[in-house]
């Protein structure tokens, strides 16, 4: 496992809920380029039928490293800080189609509570904060949860370039999907249980 940095001490892994829209909107548009991100709306129309299908991974920054104008921190209803930041969220809907179709992307009400595949529709980490280890620790609380949901297993699609990184996990590469999100190629994965 590798540690978090210095500047950051994690939180647990929480779902989400509609106040964590803007920060999930940002950290979306942070991470991928404007063809492929998701959409305010699409997002907003997630996170109001399935918030519990976004995982969250957030920091507290480390207020005794300087950052003095951090102190002093507002706290709201649910114990997070303003200095608490939207670090890797992992996100996506649940449904008996065994292919992530890109008509998933944004009609939220394709969503079925007790379908049997957990879709993937994003892996965003901050740019700041990549190559810590988030992202994959997010991942494994997602396929966990659908483990523990008893799900036949998660699918999600990705560029050729994150293959390896998916594969480390259990995935396996089925081609390239049907997809044409963004406009660009898609590998399907996938990770039966």
């Amino acid at each position: 496992m590798i540690s978090p940095t210095p500047q950051l001490a994690l939180l647990p892994i929480r779902t989400a809920t509609a106040h964590d829209l803007d920060a999930i909107d940002a950290l979306e548009r942070a991470c991928f380029p404007p063809a492929e991100a998701a959409g305010r709306t699409s997002i907003s129309s997630r996170l109001a039928v399935f918030p519990d299908h976004f995982w969250l991974l957030e920091a507290r920054r480390n207020t005794d490293s300087g950052d003095h104008h951090m102190r002093g921190n507002r706290t709201d209803t649910a114990g997070r800080t303003d200095t608490d930041l939207l670090v890797s969220f992992v996100n996506g809907m649940v449904t008996d189609q065994p292919h992530l179709l890109d008509d998933m992307y944004d009609h939220a009400e394709m969503h079925d509570p007790h379908g049997a595949w957990q879709m993937i529709f994003g892996v965003d980490t901050h740019p700041d904060y990549r190559r810590h280890g988030y992202a994959g620790r997010v991942l494994r609380h997602a396929i966990d949860t659908a483990c523990a949901e008893h799900r036949r297993g998660v699918v999600l699609t990705c560029k050729d370039r994150l293959v390896h990184f998916y594969a480390s996990f259990g995935f396996r590469d089925e081609g390239m999907s049907a997809s044409t999100h963004g406009g660009v190629p898609w590998h399907e994965m996938r990770l039966t249980f």
